[in-house]
């Protein structure tokens, strides 16, 4: 399932220049992509494009077989009316619960799901949000720095059992960390400086996966030129 930008340009109403000018970019098959670079350049907004919520803009987005999209981000909230596992169990399907149950589990969040949301700290509540997003039916899940506030190891975990559970899905990771874009995201979308030509830059990352040998060289390159493309 490509996804594809073409000749890309967006200025929001009122402002003074152009947030995207005659951007391209292509994200090929399932799999966990990233889209890297530093605040404002337009990286949640380019998100917004991808899932629907921006539209007006000049270009085209093709993306042949994408039936859903789905965008969460970080600082979501849920509803505070009831507990964690209720809203899970809402979302669900009964068939689903048991995948409900291990993604509770890799989320580290056994402890926590019998608590309102309001009550989680901050990491734990973008782990429930994006357990939420798992939880339901998408062809493309954006997760714009949705682990933040969670540390390396859980982050870890998690990313490598999503990509078990979910083979056949594309994912658009959305993080400032170029270590953990580099290790885990088979392309990662380097966005820079609408002054800058290209305007994206596409790296290959290592695409980690759980079992596998890790390769320093390999890893170390692969920041080299992402932060290189920056």
């Amino acid at each position: 399932m490509p996804i594809e930008g073409r000749h890309i340009s967006y200025r929001y109403p009122n402002a003074a220049g152009e947030v995207f000018a005659d951007l391209n970019f292509r994200m090929d098959g399932p799999g966990f992509h990233a889209l890297f670079g530093p605040s404002g350049v337009g990286k949640t907004t380019l998100a917004k494009m991808l899932s629907g919520t921006i539209r007006g803009f000049e270009g085209t987005i093709a993306d042949d077989g994408v039936r859903r999209v789905l965008y969460t981000y970080n600082l979501e909230r849920l509803p505070g009316w009831s507990n964690v596992r209720a809203h899970f169990e809402e979302i669900a399907p009964l068939a689903g619960r048991r995948r409900m149950e291990e993604l509770i589990e890799t989320f580290g969040m056994e402890a926590n799901v019998g608590s309102r949301f309001h009550r989680l700290s901050l990491g734990q509540q973008n782990r429930a949000n994006l357990i939420r997003y798992l939880l339901q039916d998408f062809d493309l899940l954006i997760m714009d720095e949705s682990l933040a506030n969670v540390d390396e190891f859980t982050r870890e975990k998690i990313i490598l059992k999503v990509k078990i559970l979910f083979p056949d899905r594309c994912f658009l990771y959305i993080s400032h960390n170029v270590a953990e874009v580099a290790k885990f995201c088979s392309q990662v979308l380097v966005l820079r400086s609408r002054s800058r030509s290209p305007q994206l830059v596409a790296v290959q990352g290592c695409d980690h996966r759980e079992s596998a040998e890790s390769d320093p060289g390999l890893l170390e390159r692969a920041m080299l030129e992402i932060v290189h493309a920056a």
